[in-house]
């Protein structure tokens, strides 16, 4: 259901093709209304000081301050403001890190007319809303670490240790002073791993602890 007074958006996006775009887009919806538009962070906050917004369509990667730093500072400033990220950027890390400082929605820039309208909508109400990529890749880290998790109950708490510094990219010398034990010791474990893992190089044992959460 369509609200009744329009729902006002503020759209911050270094490339104005970006912005220029959404505002025809949006022109003919009578219930939402583009107040104010912004080529980077710090004019964004300087628009919202002085006009009223519902919702703010962001951008993550802008000279200066960078979409995170923004949304935080809208956060604390406007805690009741809705903020819903437009980018590019897919990568589950990414999203799982604004979800949890409070973004409302996120979208990639490659989402259709409906999709934004419906993003807005339901944002607007209470919602979250999530592109259909962004939640399928989501979907698929979760499958993934969970069978990293899996293979991981193979491993002794010294392996796991072992496998989180060589994640840190630390050598079997700096290993074995962290952890008490010789550098021919921390090689055995690396051997040890990588037939338990299988995995054939230290970039497969790397990502692994990295999906797992062993090392960020």
């Amino acid at each position: 259901m369509e609200p009744e007074t329009p729902i006002r958006l503020v759209l911050c996006d270094d490339h104005c093709i970006i912005t220029d775009g959404l505002q025809r887009m949006l022109r003919d919806e009578p219930w939402v209304d583009c107040v104010g538009t912004a080529p980077s962070g710090e004019e964004a906050l300087f628009l919202l000081e002085h006009i009223a917004a519902d919702i703010v369509l962001l951008d993550l990667n802008m000279p200066g301050m960078d979409g995170i730093e923004v949304m935080q500072r809208i956060r604390e400033r406007w805690p009741e403001m809705k903020i819903i990220i437009l980018t590019m950027n897919d990568e589950p890390a990414v999203v799982r890190r604004l979800l949890d400082q409070g973004a409302h929605g996120y979208l990639l820039k490659t989402c259709g007319r409906d999709e934004l309208l419906r993003a807005v909508q339901a944002v607007h109400e209470g919602n979250k809303h999530f592109s259909a990529d962004v939640t399928e890749a989501l979907l698929k880290q979760r499958t993934e670490t969970a069978a990293h998790d899996g293979r991981l109950t193979l491993l002794s708490p010294r392996e796991r240790e072992v496998l989180g510094a060589l994640a840190e990219g630390l050598s079997n010398k700096e290993i074995g002073k962290r952890l008490f034990i010789s550098s021919r010791t921390v090689d055995t474990h690396r051997t040890n791993l990588m037939k338990k893992l299988g995995m054939h190089n230290l970039a497969g044992l790397v990502r692994l602890a990295v999906s797992a959460g062993l090392v960020r």
